[in-house]
Formats: structure tokens, sequence, C-alpha cells
């Protein structure tokens, strides 16, 4: 059976990494102060919780003044929307370390609740903010005296020139895939054209599976553990139907400007050149919510606030999420998340 964290013993053996959490915190704080930037804290309680179709967020009931009721509000999954709220503010440099919350299976790499940090850059572009999840690599190695990121017998080199490698390319090396040609300008996609293609390499798509479910499954099984190693890659040029809040590339409609950056063959940070439209966005948001539907999720709510700071005026930017503790991992060499937090969700 194994020992409860707060056993001394099990303190003890996660005592180093944990040490290392702090470091690499405190030097990333530093980083960011450095660069001009303000540490915000915005509240973890929303109205929606973000609408991505496969996310899943905790809910709770907050009694309201005056005997007005109950209303349902969402533990986030993201500080996104109030984020950019803060853009169109007026603040230009922002960024939070702070927890997030997610209703998914506890895994090697996932907690329920977890550390999330996410900064935005107004007048940026998606490839400066990637540059940053580089140096932030950097950062925390640093921290810890890490000679290199390590996870899973897998190493890799923060300090050596990154790939950079689309969507496209990624897919097309690793399994034989177009997956631009795919696309069919329905909204929903049509799966079909993907689906075959993914039978053809024995990744089993499944009569009910959407265009994004047959995608994520050969990412899965066929690509994405072969990332990031020897050094890390910045994943970019998404296909447009997985756009979720980023900007479409000018340059190519048919992707977006999305990257996510990997590291030993896990995913640790996921960024955009920033969506500003409004009808666009709540275009989106409602193709999502339909998304959740089909899939038996439940449907959240529309944040119309935020809807209303895009039609006010949010500037041009960028923005990316890192998971705080999967960097902790990588940098200190710990096993599992587990090891890397102070006390583990019960």
């Amino acid at each position: 059976m194994r020992r409860p964290w707060w056993d001394p013993a099990a303190h003890a053996e996660r005592r180093p990494f944990l040490a290392g959490r702090a470091a690499i915190a405190e030097a990333i704080r530093r980083h960011f102060r450095g660069l001009g930037f303000i540490e915000v804290d915005t509240p973890a309680l929303q109205v929606s919780p973000g609408l991505e179709p496969h996310l899943v967020a905790f809910a709770t009931e907050l009694r309201e003044p005056f005997d007005t009721g109950a209303a349902r509000r969402y533990l986030h999954t993201s500080p996104e929307y109030a984020m950019k709220k803060l853009l169109v503010a007026g603040e230009t440099r922002v960024f939070q370390l702070g927890h997030v919350f997610r209703n998914e299976a506890r895994s090697p790499t996932h907690q329920p609740e977890f550390t999330m940090l996410e900064w935005y850059r107004a007048g940026a572009t998606w490839s400066e903010v990637a540059e940053d999840c580089l140096t932030l690599l950097r950062v925390a190695g640093d921290a810890v005296n890490a000679s290199g990121m390590r996870w899973q017998g897998r190493t890799s080199d923060p300090r050596s020139a990154a790939e950079w490698l689309s969507v496209a390319d990624a897919v097309q090396r690793h399994a034989g895939i177009d997956v631009l040609a795919t696309l069919i300008a329905d909204d929903p996609v049509d799966p079909t054209r993907l689906a075959l293609a993914a039978n053809r390499i024995g990744v089993r798509a499944q009569p009910r599976d959407t265009w994004e479910d047959v995608f994520f499954r050969i990412m899965l099984d066929c690509v994405e553990h072969r990332l990031g190693t020897p050094t890390p890659t910045i994943l970019h040029s998404y296909p447009a139907a997985l756009a979720a809040l980023a900007r479409i590339d000018a340059s190519d409609a048919r992707v977006a400007e999305r990257f996510e950056l990997y590291v030993c063959g896990l995913e640790l940070a996921n960024g955009f050149g920033e969506l500003t439209d409004a009808v666009e966005q709540r275009r989106r948001f409602m193709r999502d919510l339909e998304a959740k539907e089909r899939l038996g999720f439940d449907r959240y709510p529309v944040d119309e606030d935020f809807l209303a700071a895009l039609d006010r005026g949010m500037p041009e930017a960028a923005g990316a999420a890192m998971g705080f503790d999967r960097l902790v991992m990588l940098a200190t060499g710990a096993k599992t998340i587990d090891d890397v937090l102070w006390a583990p969700v019960a």
C-alpha cells in the first residue's frame, strides 16, 4: 500500500522535487518581472469554465445576495477569459501562476487540480510567445541546475536549438497522412476522409468520432511521443478546425496561429495568436457547444462579458498557457506529477 503524502518518510523522498518547485516558481516570477510583466490574480469561480468540446469542469452553486436564489458557477479550466479582459482594460503584459481545475482521470501527468502558468503580450506574435516558452525551459533548468529535461527515459536539451514543426509536416512524417487534405469545408468538419486514412495505418476510428476525435487519436498513437526529443519541439500551424481562440493564419486559411510545446514526448504548453473578433468567437463558441452535446457532455454557459470585452476592443496579442507542474517534473526528473505537488488531491 502506498504511503500517504504526509508520511514523513514519503515527504522526505519528495522534498528535493518540492524544493525545486519553489526555486522554479521564484525564477519564473523574477524572469517575467524583468520583462515588464505584472503578476495578476483572477477568480477561479467563473460564469463559464471554457467551452472546448472535451473539457469537463467542476460546478458549484453560488448563493446570491438578497435571497435571489442560487446561481451556478464553475471552477475555471484556465484564467484565459479574465486575463484577456485585462488586456481590454489596458494592461499590456500580464502573467498568472495559479490553480485551475479539469475533471479528468488522474494520471502520472494530470491531477484534477493543477497549477498553470499563463501569460499574454499585447502587440506580440505567436512565434514571440513560443520563444517565451523555450526561454522558460532554460529558466526552469537553471533554477535547479538541471543539465536537461527528463521523463520516462527520454531527455531533451532546452539549450540546443528547438525544432519548429508544422502539424501537417509532423503528421505526414510520423503517420504518413496529409492531414490538411482531409479537411472538407463543412462545419462541423466531415471526419470521413481522415477516418479512412487513420484506419489504413491501424488507428481505429469509431462510427461516432468527430474529425477532432480522429485527429487526436492519430496524434496520440503516432506523433506526440516522438516530439520534443532530443530537443524541444514547437508544433505550430494547427488545422483551422482546431483554432479554438486563435486567429486564422492570414497566409493560409487552412491553419490557425496556434502552437504547442513538446518536451520528452509530453505536451507542455499551448499558445495562440489571439482571436479578437467577437462575432467569430461567438460562432466558434456555438460550434463547440454543439460538439459538446454530440459527445454527451454538459453544455456550459457562454461568457457574454468576455464577448462584450472583445467587442469593446482587445488589442492584437499573443499568449500561452504552460503546465507548471509538468515543467517542474521535467526539470527535476520526477516520475509523476504527484512527486512535485506539496499535497496531491486526496
